[in-house]
């Protein structure tokens, strides 16, 4: 049996209040607030052990680390939202619904995953835009179904 330590019970923490899959840093930066010199190595010995003990599920992004998120959150279908700009990935809880119609014929669709990309609240703001004053993505191929 794995024990509780103050640094997984912050770690844990920093990932549930987040509201948002997160990287290491970021639990790391967050943790710390919590547990003074808390390591990298420890946060992903920590990370490992709650993918493990199944209380957190890894977020992978083409291109990226890894990001972390509660099981709780995981656990639902939703898919993510990553910033341009920061970096930072948010959760998308709204799906387009079936794709299976996007798959050549013949072919069956078991699952989908789905990420858009731009710029998040704080740096669109940051960058003096309106959301409406965003252009649209216009899809100029079938490979790019936004």
């Amino acid at each position: 049996m794995e024990r509780t330590t103050r640094q997984k019970t912050a770690i844990q923490a920093a990932i549930e209040s987040a509201q948002r899959p997160l990287s290491a840093q970021e639990i790391l930066e967050q943790a710390s607030l919590q547990v003074t010199q808390l390591g990298i190595a420890t946060v992903y010995r920590n990370l490992k052990s709650l993918v493990l003990e199944e209380k957190v599920h890894v977020v992978t992004l083409p291109g990226e680390n890894p990001r972390y998120e509660s099981n709780a959150v995981a656990n639902h279908h939703h898919h993510h939202f990553q910033c341009t700009t920061c970096q930072r990935v948010f959760d998308v809880h709204d799906c387009p619904g079936d794709l299976k119609r996007m798959a050549p014929q013949g072919f069956v669709v078991e699952r989908h995953e789905l990420t858009l990309y731009g710029r998040c609240a704080d740096c669109n703001a940051a960058a003096g835009a309106s959301v409406a004053g965003t252009a649209p993505h216009a899809c100029a191929s079938h490979h790019d179904p936004a």
